[in-house]
């Protein structure tokens, strides 16, 4: 009888930029509407990273420069990569160029095939189970490299009173390599559900076919990030978003053979403060058993990467932990994807 396939984290990367934006700096560009100390205790912003100039901090090359440090972390030849999954955002230093490829060429991957993959905040969730399953499916592929850089911070309008929820956006860059037959950290269950009601309720307004970048809408179309149908997404929202994220938690646990009290790391992207801590209550954990990214904001996809990252330098993922990690992304879509470590 031949053994199951297995899928292992071997390691991760990240990238910072040097820069960054205070609670106090965010509350001034809202022009008072948020107090600083609203910024802290309610959005959960003490500061957050923020690009500085191109080309180091363009959102491919700080995929790029993640991607080598997770090299230097784990000691891979980049030769020994088989394919590139990007996560990189849209926004980015060439539109209609692939992120994979650029990757692919910047670290010497030159026996991998590469393709961008794309559901914001949840991509890297998503990649995951992209990636595990691709390795189970075909003998030829043996190691994948999940990357990408994001900045979408850069659309921001702090005036804005309904975007206060992406207030946070903040800039960086994540890598996590996957091999076959590991034989440890493994990537155990996932779950995903999506809502394509709410697929155009967010996005940048201004710039695509439907409302294209003219003379006269040039500067606003910088900021034109938005919340497009404010009352019907924040209602559904409401509605279904704590469910959703708890099926998706409940479903990942069952394809693990695992349950709630087995979870002993929360890898969570960055959402306000009380919404973390609610979340914590209801899987019975304490804030030692994750990392609250109040330091760095939100960097989409990133967050998971990040958040991983960090617990394993300051010991709180080490051999037998259980790490949930969890992501929504507007369009709308929520995930989870379970991790034995060790």
């Amino acid at each position: 009888m031949m053994e199951k396939t297995t899928v292992g984290i071997v390691g991760t990367g990240i990238y910072l930029p040097e820069h960054r934006m205070t609670a106090k700096q965010i509350s001034q560009k809202t022009q008072g509407v948020w107090t600083e100390e609203a910024v802290i205790e309610k959005l959960g912003i003490r500061e957050k990273t923020i690009p500085g100039p191109l080309p180091k901090d363009g959102t491919q090359e700080m995929g790029a420069l993640a991607a080598l440090d997770a090299l230097r972390n784990t000691g891979v030849d980049p030769k020994e990569i088989d394919v590139i999954l990007s996560v990189t955002e849209e926004w980015k230093e060439y539109p209609l160029t692939t992120s994979a490829l650029y990757i692919q060429d910047r670290i010497g991957a030159t026996n991998a095939w590469g393709i961008d993959l794309q559901n914001r905040c949840c991509t890297t969730v998503s990649a995951l189970k992209m990636a595990k399953d691709m390795l189970i499916a075909d003998d030829d592929i043996k190691m994948i490299m999940v990357v990408g850089g994001y900045r979408n911070g850069d659309f921001v309008d702090y005036t804005d009173k309904n975007m206060s929820m992406m207030y946070n956006l903040g800039a960086g860059g994540g890598a996590m390599i996957l091999k076959k037959n590991h034989g440890k950290n493994l990537l155990l269950g996932s779950h995903m559900i999506a809502d394509g009601s709410l697929s155009r309720t967010a996005g940048v307004e201004i710039g695509g076919l439907c409302h294209p970048i003219t003379p006269d809408n040039a500067i606003e179309a910088r900021t034109s990030l938005r919340l497009m149908d404010p009352i019907k997404m924040k209602n559904r929202l409401n509605d279904v978003s704590m469910n959703n994220w708890f099926t998706c938690i409940d479903k990942a646990l069952l394809k693990s053979g695992l349950t709630r009290s087995d979870i002993t790391y929360l890898d969570i992207l960055h959402i306000k403060r009380s919404g973390h801590q609610g979340m914590l209550a209801e899987l019975g954990l304490s804030e030692d058993q994750t990392i609250y990214l109040e330091n760095y904001g939100h960097i989409g996809q990133i967050d998971q990467i990040l958040s991983l990252h960090l617990a394993l330098k300051e010991g709180k993922v080490t051999d037998g932990t259980v790490v949930c990690m969890l992501a929504a992304g507007i369009g709308y879509v929520w995930a989870a994807n379970i991790v034995r470590w060790g």
